[in-house]
């Protein structure tokens, strides 16, 4: 019984970190390789949170760019590719004329949908803005059918709105600490592992910059 526990424990553990974790990966990679957005994401901190505080849990409101970047993010890497293991609870036919019955196991493709070009114009390319024009609707809880990167309905990811608060806090605290950028001249490798967790293949090098007073971050 103890060690079913432990095993438990740390299943949560385990799954919150890369929930966190693997799409800070993939938000900072991304913006070393898109300079314009970086810098858009830098000047609305600036605007919003300015440079004589840390970001507070407040600010992230207010931070509409830098959330569109985590959005498009999580469609283009979401943390899990392959959402987990369903059951088909009633006859259906899909769009392929495949016919499904009752019982049947099901695994949904979350990367595949949200790289679908028949919703996504451009599905490969880094493009933040679309959540702030024709996809600015859409929601990271499961709400909306092509943005799955939790999953949805009843076993979606527990942890979504804590997740969320960390990724977007994390985020917009480094970016407004730090002026980041590679340790060379070539793009960053943006290649996917194959694995349950959509980890990046290549291990992320970042050079830090302190960029505010050495005052703020001893608050």
């Amino acid at each position: 019984m103890l060690d079913a526990f432990y095993s438990f424990k740390q299943n949560l553990i385990l799954g919150a970190a890369d929930s966190n974790m693997v799409p800070l990966i993939w938000v900072l990679a991304l913006l070393l390789n898109n300079r314009h957005a970086l810098k858009k994401a830098k000047e609305e901190l600036a605007t919003h949170v300015g440079k004589d505080r840390p970001v507070e849990e407040s600010d992230i409101k207010n931070l509409v760019y830098l959330q569109a970047i985590i959005k498009e993010t999580l469609r283009l890497y979401p943390p899990s590719p392959i959402l987990a293991l369903r059951a088909a609870m009633e006859e259906c036919t899909l769009s392929n004329g495949y016919h499904v019955t009752p019982g049947t196991r099901l695994l949904l493709n979350a990367w595949q949908i949200q790289h679908d070009e028949r919703v996504w114009t451009d599905p490969d390319e880094f493009k933040p803005e679309r959540f702030l024009t024709t996809h600015k609707d859409l929601d990271l809880r499961g709400q909306n059918f092509e943005l799955l990167p939790f999953g949805a309905g009843r076993r979606a990811c527990s942890g979504v709105s804590l997740a969320l608060q960390v990724i977007h806090l994390s985020m917009a605290s480094v970016l407004h600490c730090f002026d980041i950028d590679k340790t060379g001249d070539q793009p960053v490798d943006m290649t996917e592992s194959a694995s349950l967790a959509n980890v990046k293949a290549t291990p992320l090098k970042v050079l830090l910059q302190p960029c505010l007073s050495p005052e703020i971050y001893q608050l």
